[in-house]
């Protein structure tokens, strides 16, 4: 496991690579893996690469982007079951390898670990590119949700060898490094998230929006955003939240997100506002509207709805995982609980609600916490991680007296 860092020789004085970058999900599918990825492609752009983006075609009549430093290469994919956010790829081993033997990348990056990213990282072996990953999505935690348990270990066991398979994996947390490295995963290295402290700012917050919650003067609006699904533990939101109503009965939940379980959360909680999927100042107008944000979690590779949170002036609760484990400190910043104790998640979330003067104080330093959260450090740390693993593998070929392909 290793703690990215760089130099300044390292982003100055570089070569501009020529990067294929194979994912299956993109903008405009709101997710958190699109939106980070839409923010590293943006920042190896402006760094002088070029990228090369390999996804799933996502609707009839979408077509490939061509752009200064960007050139789009649709494939075919399959919508996930249950799972609109994110297409499986097909396999594109054969037209992969006749892509790149055409014009050959200095490195191929894979994000995703469906069939697409599988025969990405099979044709990149093949023709000797050095190759890389990222681990974005806890699939194999999923597995519990869906009704398919026992799926967990061999869903765990193909990515771990999935990711085995190329030069470096990349994580967005320490914590989440030292576990796969202690399943088995070699070569894992951390690049953090960063947050938009621009668009997700207190500016944005609405009185106008309030209203039409049904917020009174003086009233509590606690916020959630995420998918409507198993995975994101909705019911201990839903139980905090009636446990404010108690000491608060001018609170408001407002429950940002779509997904396969708002038909059942509007009859178990009809008194909360569903919001459905919000975008760009929209969503950053519903976060900076709210008193206190919720986030039950316990899937996430990460959860970048933590630090738009943050970055929105609103103090979050969530628990000692993932994003909140890097960067709230319990009563500092936010609240932090220990990981599956769900009475002490309720009860920090009371306590906050019913704390005025706590609550803004702790918000104001989330904000500040956020600030510090740079974005463009962030994509310094990810460019300077490849052309380390392209210098590698430059200097291997050159050692051994390997001869690249298409050389006599």
């Amino acid at each position: 496991m290793r703690t990215l860092d760089y130099t300044t020789e390292e982003l100055c004085v570089a070569p501009r690579l020529r990067i294929a970058l194979v994912t299956e999900t993109w903008a405009p599918e709101v997710n958190g893996v699109a939106m980070t990825l839409g923010r590293m492609v943006d920042g190896l752009i402006r760094r002088g690469h070029s990228v090369q983006l390999i996804r799933p075609r996502q609707a009839r009549g979408d077509i490939a982007t061509h752009a200064e430093g960007l050139e789009e290469v649709l494939s075919r994919g399959l919508r996930l079951p249950r799972y609109d956010g994110l297409k499986l790829g097909l396999p594109a081993r054969v037209r992969l390898v006749r892509e790149w033997s055409r014009q050959r990348p200095d490195l191929v990056h894979v994000a995703t670990e469906g069939p697409l990213g599988w025969t990405a990282v099979t044709a990149a072996n093949k023709l000797r590119i050095p190759a890389t990953s990222d681990f974005h999505t806890n699939f194999d935690h999923y597995s519990s949700h869906y009704g398919i348990g026992w799926l967990r270990q061999p869903v765990a066991a193909y990515l771990r060898r999935f990711h085995n398979r190329t030069a470096a994996t990349y994580v967005p947390t320490a914590a989440l490094a030292a576990r796969l490295s202690a399943e088995g995963y070699r070569r894992v290295e951390v690049i953090s998230r960063g947050v938009d402290t621009t668009l997700y700012s207190p500016t944005r917050r609405s009185e106008v929006l309030r209203r039409t919650w049904g917020v009174p003067p003086g009233g509590l609006a606690v916020v959630s955003v995420g998918r409507l699904a198993p995975e994101k533990n909705l019911g201990l939101v839903l139980r905090a939240f009636a446990a404010i109503r108690r000491l608060r009965p001018d609170a408001r939940l407002v429950l940002v997100g779509d997904g396969p379980q708002r038909a059942a959360l509007e009859r178990s909680c009809p008194g909360a506002v569903f919001a459905g999927m919000r975008h760009g100042e929209d969503l950053a107008a519903h976060y900076a509207t709210a008193d206190l944000f919720l986030f039950s979690s316990l899937t996430e590779t990460f959860g970048n709805v933590t630090l738009e949170a943050m970055a929105s002036g609103v103090c979050p609760v969530a628990y000692d995982y993932a994003a909140a484990a890097e960067v709230i400190r319990d009563l500092g910043n936010g609240a932090s609980v220990a990981c599956g104790d769900e009475e002490g998640f309720i009860a920090r979330a009371v306590q906050l609600a019913g704390a005025d003067a706590l609550r803004a104080e702790l918000a104001q330093a989330a904000r500040r916490s956020a600030e510090a959260i740079d974005w463009e450090r962030v994509n310094d740390g990810f460019a300077a991680a490849l052309l380390r693993v392209w210098r590698a593998d430059t200097s291997t070929v050159a050692a051994l007296g390997m001869p690249q392909p298409g050389e006599a």
